[in-house]
């Protein structure tokens, strides 16, 4: 690729050497008595934003980190074993193994019951530099450690703890890095020193991430546009700049895709065009044909000509029984009836008793 043979090696060790005189400069200036080590990282710019995200894992010559960090490693919980025998037995394990720079290791009921609240959390967070967890249980552990590690970029790392070779393993993780390439952007940025490390150390570190980026990038094409370094306080330093060269093809790609794209939607439009001409053709040879039958018919057959008839008109009679109806009383009711009895009986009781016969006095 063309990455590789323009990285220019002299041109990063200048670069390299103007941040680390930065860098002491001004921890000399602001704290004289700490001596605390700043990350080094290389921020690629990339010529189009890539389809598919991605994340490679970039294995350095020289360890990117400084002795004083904490690292914590997360294990399963073994079969018949307390939490406390759990952390015994990989202890036994990696310093059988010869693994070295791990401070703490958490089996995974600890991590469930000890550190569920949130304040538990962040302390867990920004406690430890870096994380390792055993693959086995890679799945369980995002709804246990929740968005903030996945935030600030601290996902734990995985590691096989069943390997023969597992301080090789262990050491590649703890001392390499990984570039997170995203769907989002055009630029990303990975871990690739630290300032307490030598210049030779920081070039050859740049050197290896950059060839290992460039082999494992999905894209096709020239890739990267732009490569610089710096650090956490600092500005960043130019060590690649792509050449134009490079511009003029990715237009020229450009270019073609939508000729492309024009031609066939010319050729599609052109093709339709034909079938609508030659259905419009059809339509109108179709209706002069059902005319000129039409016609024919007409002139063969004579319609003869219809005379009317007159018809006799009938007048409506006259609806008798309808003024009878209304001369007829409507019937009473039932209740009514009743009732007009019951008072004449009442009536004729009342007179009776009214008209008895008094008796004279002489």
């Amino acid at each position: 690729m063309a990455e590789k043979a323009l990285l220019d090696r002299s041109q990063v060790k200048k670069a390299v050497q103007a941040l680390q005189a930065f860098l002491k400069n001004k921890a000399s200036g602001e704290a004289p008595f700490l001596d605390e080590t700043q990350h080094i990282s290389l921020l690629f710019t990339l010529w189009k934003i890539p389809k598919e995200a991605q994340t490679i894992r970039i294995p350095l010559p020289h360890g990117q980190r400084s002795d004083t960090e904490e690292i914590c490693l997360f294990t399963r919980d073994e079969p018949n074993m307390t939490s406390e025998q759990t952390q015994r037995f990989y202890k036994k394990l990696l310093q059988e193994r010869g693994v070295k720079g791990i401070s703490e290791i958490i089996p995974y009921k600890v991590l469930k019951t000890e550190y569920k609240p949130y304040e538990a959390k962040r302390r867990l967070l920004g406690n430890f530099d870096l994380f390792i967890s055993d693959d086995r249980i890679r799945r369980l552990l995002p709804s246990h450690l929740g968005k903030h590690f996945y935030k600030s970029k601290k996902e734990p790392l995985c590691v096989n703890l069943q390997s023969k070779h597992l301080a090789r393993d262990i050491e590649r993780v703890i001392q390499g890095t990984s570039l997170k390439v995203t769907n989002k952007g055009c630029c990303c940025m990975a871990r690739v020193a630290h300032s307490g490390m030598t210049a030779d150390e920081v070039t050859e570190n740049i050197e290896a991430a950059v060839q290992t980026v460039v082999t494992k990038l999905r894209m096709k094409g020239p890739v990267i546009k732009l490569i610089h370094i710096k650090s956490q306080t600092s500005v960043a330093l130019p060590v690649y700049t792509s050449d134009l060269g490079h511009l003029s093809v990715l237009e020229s790609k450009q270019a073609q895709t939508p000729k492309d794209k024009e031609s066939a939607s010319t050729k599609k439009n052109k093709t339709e065009d034909k079938e609508k001409a030659d259905a419009t053709a059809e339509g109108k040879r179709k209706v002069k044909k059902v005319k000129k039958n039409k016609a024919a018919a007409e002139e063969e057959e004579e319609i003869p000509q219809l005379v009317p008839i007159e018809t006799p008109v009938k007048k409506p009679k006259l609806e008798k029984a309808s003024k009878k109806k209304k001369l007829e009383k409507a019937p009473k009711p039932a209740a009514l009836k009743k009732g007009t009895k019951a008072q004449s009986k009442l009536i004729k009781k009342t007179d009776s008793k009214v008209k008895r016969k008094v008796p004279k006095v002489k």
